[in-house]
């Protein structure tokens, strides 16, 4: 049986450590991961870190360049559970509304939307401008998933890491992978 994949992008938006830690996650979960890195969220790893961008590609199965349009993400006929695009700035939110695939990041949510496959877009920016809340209707409507990166507190989080794992634990019950991340709500539970 072959193993789960995902495709995970990180773009240059703050709040690089969601995409850092659905990656750990993942592969802690034992799932195949397909990493696209734009340039600037490389830089943001150095100014949000203490990593180097080459520890976070160790994290990934697979490494893709962001402007390598001969990747097997570049078609749609790769078979992937869907795509996480984890922080999403907002000029990745335009590129993907706008159909402007410049980049293998931009090129391969084109192909997960047209093969109807899950998109997940984490966007990492407030306030919003009606601008963004266009581009993110957009998406929507096209089958996108706009999950922002706003923890909830029902779990009880204890540190940053926990408000962390809310926001990746959201994306993996949007792709159906079964986690232990945050303690789910139960109903009629009370504090």
């Amino acid at each position: 049986m072959a193993k789960t994949r995902i495709i995970v992008a990180l773009s240059g938006a703050s709040g690089i450590v969601y995409g850092i830690r659905l990656l750990e996650a993942a592969r802690e979960l034992g799932l195949e991961t397909d990493l696209i890195m734009t340039d600037l969220a490389a830089r943001m790893i150095g100014i949000e870190t203490s990593l180097e961008p080459d520890q976070v590609n160790a994290l990934a199965t697979r490494v893709h360049d962001s402007f390598d349009f001969t990747s097997p993400l570049a078609s749609g006929g790769i078979r992937h559970q869907g795509m996480v695009v984890i922080p999403c700035s907002m000029k990745t939110v335009a590129g993907i509304a706008c159909g402007f695939s410049d980049n293998l990041l931009l090129r391969a949510a084109d192909c997960t939307l047209k093969e109807r496959r899950p998109l997940v877009l984490v966007p990492r920016e407030t306030p919003l401008s009606a601008i963004h809340l266009r581009n993110m209707l957009t998406l929507a409507e096209a089958g996108a998933v706009i999950l922002p990166a706003c923890p909830g507190f029902y779990h009880r989080p204890r540190n940053i890491q926990g408000l962390v794992d809310h926001v990746v634990g959201k994306v993996f019950d949007i792709l159906g992978i079964e986690h232990q991340l945050y303690r789910k709500w139960r109903e009629g539970e009370t504090t």
